[in-house]
């Protein structure tokens, strides 16, 4: 029985504030303020969605816009390598045209002090 009192208590409790239903008076003007809340906040969610859309909109511009950014310093940085490339392979070649500078100097100078030594020691 203490169920049934229990169940009877838990139904009177939910259905407290509807008894103007069964006295057929419910009241417009409650339900119309809250139709209007729901169409206030309904309103307020539908700008949130809108502000959300262009600000993803706007975020999925500028990444679009970062990416090609992003390419053009790619490829300047290829034609930056192609062009340090080929001053390193020049670099690398210094040594090389320098000692054959400095064979073709120290040739010359023992040749022009071989002539002239020895020229002027056949002379006399």
């Amino acid at each position: 029985m203490s169920y049934r009192r229990d169940n009877r208590a838990s139904r009177s409790a939910v259905f407290d504030n509807l008894d103007g239903i069964e006295e057929g008076g419910l009241r417009a003007s409650s339900s119309y303020t809250d139709e209007q809340e729901n169409d206030k906040s309904l309103n307020i969610l539908q700008d949130k969605v809108v502000f959300l859309k262009r600000l993803t909109g706007d975020i999925h511009d500028e990444v679009q816009s970062h990416n090609r950014m992003l390419d053009r310093m790619g490829n300047g940085m290829d034609s930056a390598r192609g062009i340090m490339s080929g001053t390193m392979d020049r670099f690398k070649m210094v040594p090389y045209v320098l000692y054959v500078w400095l064979n073709c100097i120290f040739d010359a100078s023992f040749i022009i002090y071989r002539h002239l030594y020895i020229g002027v020691w056949f002379t006399k």
